[in-house]
């Protein structure tokens, strides 16, 4: 993923997130400048990678497949340090995007429309051994629970949420001619290197090509405190 590309979705999810008033922790503004000087007083926003995120799942095509996000908190389930029990993301996704079908072994999560557009799931159960099975899914949607068939369009509009348990494989995308969404993820603690299930094996993180210099620093880039 060009480097560019993120410094784009990054500065749109900042005009998104400033259209909707949702204001941000200073440490989100830093220039990679400004990290250079961060002491140990910000470890824990390094150990439990709190900050921006823009992924193409390493296929390339960001314009068809990934998303931009923000781990506003996050306990750490491998450092006892860190005794947070839960996470919060905001993620941006645009249409004509989609975020790959996926489950997590242990995370259970609620993903919210917060605005914009109108989000489309589709869920499918996930057996012991990570396999997609065709069996009726129960949906847990703001306090009602039902069922319905493995894969069928489910539609989330703004305001609306869903409860993932694990093995609940999930992907969504923007429902066409609506917009792009800006989405709220409440959870147990995260673990993007570990939890997460793809049906198809995608990385979780983009390789970049440094065509520009970054604008802000990603998760995984932090250098070590100074």
């Amino acid at each position: 993923m060009k480097r560019s590309e993120i410094n784009g979705a990054i500065r749109r999810m900042e005009q998104m997130l400033g259209d909707y008033r949702f204001a941000l922790p200073p440490f989100l503004h830093w220039t990679p400048e400004q990290w250079k000087t961060a002491g140990h007083e910000y470890d824990e926003i390094r150990d439990n990678m709190l900050g921006w995120d823009v992924t193409d799942y390493g296929m390339g095509k960001y314009a068809e497949l990934g998303i931009a996000l923000i781990t506003l908190r996050n306990g750490n389930v491998k450092n006892k340090k860190y005794t947070k029990t839960y996470a919060e993301k905001i993620i941006m996704i645009e249409e004509g995007q989609v975020s790959p079908m996926h489950f997590h072994w242990s995370k259970m999560e609620d993903i919210i429309n917060r605005g914009g557009g109108n989000l489309v799931f589709r869920l499918y159960n996930a057996t012991k051994d990570g396999a997609m099975a065709d069996t009726d899914v129960e949906i847990n949607r703001d306090g009602r629970r039902y069922t319905v068939k493995a894969g069928e369009d489910i539609l989330i509009k703004p305001g609306e949420s869903l409860t993932f348990y694990p093995y609940y494989y999930h992907e969504f995308i923007v429902e066409p001619g609506t917009g792009s969404v800006l989405i709220g993820e409440v959870s147990m603690c995260n673990d993007d290197n570990t939890d997460n299930r793809f049906l198809e094996q995608y990385p979780r993180f983009p390789k970049i090509e440094e065509d520009e210099a970054p604008y802000r620093l990603l998760c995984t880039e932090y250098p070590p405190a100074a």
